[in-house]
């Protein structure tokens, strides 16, 4: 079992009906494992953030910023059997703990997690990312580490034309976060139904502008719920628009991003 209170540095754990949870140090989930199941996404936003299986379901690159208890890691390097995984967190107790308690194995050929700062190696990253996956908290979670401009404009050169990228938004306000997306975006991202827990995930594309088939993309979401149970056509229900405006499902809909 591992300890209620100090793990390694700031880091620290506990369990509770059969989930462990990761926290920096305050009560703030920062991440959870269900004993049972290691490889499961416990979390509702964690499903969330792999939405971009509806726009991209075969990524042969994909980054990750944040590590955390290392779900998306580890369901990305079970699930995605020809996508490489490289995923980017600065500090080193949390990859310590991840693979110490978490269940996260040992890189390989298809997956390496680096110890890096991960605002100054996105801006390393040519344009050959597929999807990018953004979750960067620190222990207070008051907004994301990096929300400014000048970040999500590197996220967007990290992107290949057509890539995806996801980011993981929690705060009292979104609407900082949502401005400097648009400013590094345009309009093209697209915003998912709040979790119940209040963490809000974004969508955003890169690249030549796409039309896109609503009636594959709910094929696509049909095919994730039966595979894994995740309620994917809700997501598609409940997305807006950088303008606010709703999805709606309706028979030979189009969606040009």
């Amino acid at each position: 079992m591992p300890p209620n209170s100090q793990a390694a540095g700031a880091v620290t754990l506990s369990e509770s009906n059969g989930v462990r949870y990761l926290h920096f140090g305050t009560e703030w989930v920062q991440g959870a494992m269900r004993l049972a199941h290691p490889y499961r996404l416990e979390l509702e936003y964690q499903q969330h953030m792999m939405a971009p299986l509806l726009f991209e379901p075969a990524p042969e690159r994909v980054l990750q910023l944040g590590l955390g208890a290392a779900a998306l890691t580890k369901f990305c390097h079970r699930h995605l059997r020809q996508s490489r995984i490289v995923a980017v967190d600065i500090d080193p107790a949390v990859i310590r703990v991840a693979r110490q308690w978490f269940a996260l194995p040992q890189d390989d050929a298809r997956m390496r997690v680096l110890r890096a700062d991960a605002g100054a190696y996105v801006r390393r990253v040519s344009a050959s990312t597929d999807w990018l996956q953004v979750d960067l908290y620190d222990a207070q979670a008051r907004g994301p580490v990096f929300d400014d401009v000048a970040f999500y404009r590197a996220c967007r050169g990290a992107l290949r034309d057509g890539g995806v990228g996801a980011f993981n938004l929690f705060g009292r306000s979104l609407a900082p976060s949502l401005a400097a997306l648009s400013a590094a975006f345009g309009p093209r991202w697209l915003r998912l139904p709040r979790t119940a827990a209040g963490n809000c995930v974004v969508l955003a594309f890169a690249g030549t502008p796409v039309e896109w088939d609503g009636e594959e993309l709910l094929r696509r979401a049909q095919a994730l719920e039966r595979r894994f149970g995740w309620p994917a056509g809700s997501w598609l229900r409940g997305l807006r628009s950088a303008s606010g405006q709703r999805m709606v499902l309706s028979p030979g809909f189009r969606l040009f991003l």
